[in-house]
């Protein structure tokens, strides 16, 4: 089976991502890339019954290469991110606090020095119909030097070197977004400024310290 181990990680995943409630029914999606060919979730397919042979393998021209099931209706977008990027996985979520603070921002601000970790403040992409290349496009363009975006009216995405990056990105896009609703509510929140987050990676490259 064509990148078998990739395919029983996205399952495992999908499992998780569900239990940890960053999806809804069969909401999101997930993709890993190995070379030319890209792992990727199939649509409309339970998480808690995918098995690892449910899981496609693409082309990066998005031609199937292996599975029975339709590709995730994303698999422009993660395409496209993935010709524009470094990332070797990708995990889109539905995830509530992320998909509410993309609904009325322009950008999640810097309001903790976790967001080092998706490249600084997080950007949020114009609204566009799923699984079209408008969206795919704007998608690509707001992840451009960062590892997390959200997605206006839609969801959140995070990318990574690995699919294990990538979900801890997507868990820390959340945590993120929520912390940044919860002090809303109490007043207007500070922000970091661009040199205190650089002054933070400064300190966490002499301390070995992943924020």
């Amino acid at each position: 089976m064509r990148l078998s181990a990739q395919r029983k990680e996205i399952g495992n995943a999908c499992r998780r991502m569900h239990r940890d409630r960053l999806v809804v029914g069969t909401s999101g999606n997930i993709s890993v890339r190995v070379d030319d060919l890209v792992a990727i979730t199939p649509s409309g397919t339970d998480y808690e019954t995918l098995a690892a042979e449910d899981v496609l393998v693409v082309g990066l021209d998005g031609t199937v290469v292996c599975g029975e099931h339709l590709p995730s209706s994303e698999l422009p977008m993660h395409l496209a991110v993935y010709a524009a990027t470094d990332a070797r996985s990708i995990v889109h979520t539905h995830s509530l606090f992320a998909t509410s603070v993309g609904t009325v921002c322009d950008e999640l601000p810097a309001v903790h020095y976790a967001i080092n970790a998706l490249g600084g403040p997080v950007r949020v992409a114009p609204y566009a119909t799923f699984g079209s290349d408008e969206l795919a496009a704007g998608v690509a363009a707001a992840l451009h030097e960062r590892t997390g975006a959200l997605m206006r009216n839609h969801g959140a995405i995070t990318i990574g070197p690995t699919l294990a990056a990538a979900y801890d990105r997507a868990v820390k896009l959340e945590w993120l977004s929520e912390l940044y609703w919860r002090a809303m509510l109490l007043g207007t929140p500070s922000v970091l400024s661009t040199d205190e987050l650089s002054a933070v990676r400064d300190q966490a490259r002499r301390k070995a310290y992943r924020p």
